[in-house]
């Protein structure tokens, strides 16, 4: 019987155009490697898709079966399946390493060969599942484990100028979407139908701007009436009708990095009851973004808008936090959870952090002004306050449409 290789170097064709240059890889690097030596870690192990993208660029595709990047105080080397050929090593800053399907486990054979065995080894303790720490501890056989994951996120909270710059560009693609999804909504349209008119112009004005990415993930949610309940409700069929609470989130991703366009819409017209929570929610969002700025810390933010809503009898409508971080996340990967306007957050704003205002109220079926009115503004922090960057209109004025 012929033998099959455990794993191999497949370098083919040319490096890729990544989202940033090589220089801003070699400083997320070097930030890592500082956490390293500070931790006493000879060798990060990275199995979630916001690290592996942060530090190498590489965004993959599992489909069930696992990927890394092991970093040494010498070596950044993703390590990815066969079924994907060259596309990883294109699509990474620094070395990688193809597994091969032909024996189980080979992808811990190739990380043991960068890491070697004994080490002290870093790990994300909020990805890794228990049947991986089992193998990692099989075949690493590592003297201490330290776990990574909540230093890696206090890195990826703080943005560099370069992200900050993509993200920028990000939101101005979000607002093509906004304005294609206000083109396409009229009473009778579904759902569905005005979603995929601001997908499709999304996409269109990401391949226009960013020509050497990948394409891939940009998704609206776009809901209307009953379903505009819950932020995260999947789009349906369901017809608009006139006087319709109307729900836009428009999502691009471009190179893993995901920002938001959210508005509250209405149909023809916003009956007076909807109307005075619609306006509410405005308020709130605007005495929010005031708030933003460096010095404050996240519960304080919210505990402030708390108390702007309890005043007028509407906190007990709120469902969630008012915003979060922005950077490498998604819906199905990542968050930087030390970075959310919620009372059990105590991290403090910085410049440099990227982080969302968006106040929702929910009022259930059956009462006047029922439905979920969401408004959603990303903001950088600066030296002394923010900077809003989406530019989108909000509020009723712009808003009630078709």
């Amino acid at each position: 019987m012929t033998s099959r290789p455990e794993m191999y170097r497949l370098h083919n064709g040319e490096k890729a155009p990544l989202p940033f240059a090589p220089s801003e890889y070699e400083a997320r690097l070097k930030g890592l490697r500082k956490i390293m030596e500070e931790t006493g870690v000879y060798a990060a192990v990275f199995t979630s898709m916001h690290n592996i993208a942060y530090y190498s660029g590489f965004l993959y595709c599992s489909f069930g079966r696992p990927y890394g990047l092991v970093v040494t105080a010498t070596e950044s080397v993703t390590i990815s399946a066969g079924i994907d050929a060259g596309q990883p090593w294109r699509r990474c800053h620094g070395d990688n390493i193809t597994y091969t399907d032909w024996q189980r486990d080979n992808y811990w054979r190739a990380i043991l060969t960068v890491t070697g065995a004994g080490k002290v080894i870093g790990y994300e303790g909020d990805h890794l599942t228990l049947v991986q720490r089992d193998k990692m501890e099989d075949f690493l056989k590592p003297a201490i484990m330290v776990d990574l994951a909540p230093a890696t996120m206090r890195q990826r909270m703080h943005k560099s100028p370069a992200e900050i710059a993509l993200i920028r560009q990000c939101t101005k693609v979000a607002d093509v979407g906004g304005y294609a999804i206000r083109e396409a909504v009229k009473a009778g349209t579904r759902e569905i139908d005005v979603a995929m008119a601001g997908r499709d112009a999304m996409e269109l004005e990401i391949a226009r701007v960013f020509p050497d990415a990948e394409y891939r993930d940009t998704w609206v949610w776009f809901q209307s009436g009953l379903n505009t309940d819950g932020a995260h409700n999947p789009v349906t069929a369901r017809e608009l009708q006139h006087g319709d609470i109307l729900s836009l989130n428009a999502f691009p991703m471009i190179s893993a990095y995901y920002v938001a366009l959210e508005r509250t819409m209405f149909v023809g017209e916003a009956d007076p009851a909807s109307l005075k929570i619609w306006q509410a929610n405005v308020a709130a969002h605007e005495y929010g973004m005031s708030l933003l700025k460096p010095g404050v810390s996240c519960a304080e933010v919210t505990h402030k808008i708390n108390d702007f809503l309890a005043e007028r009898q509407l906190l007990q409508y709120r469902t969630f936090g008012y915003g979060h971080s922005f950077g490498v996340l998604s819906h199905y990967y990542g968050r930087e959870a030390g970075l959310e306007l919620r009372e059990d957050i105590d991290t403090v704003l910085e410049p440099g952090m990227v982080i969302s205002m968006e106040p929702m109220l929910t009022l259930p079926e059956g009462q006047p002004g029922a439905g979920g009115y969401r408004e959603h503004d990303i903001l950088v922090i600066t030296e002394d306050g923010h900077e809003n960057i989406t530019g989108y209109p909000y509020g009723p004025e712009f808003n009630v449409v078709g």
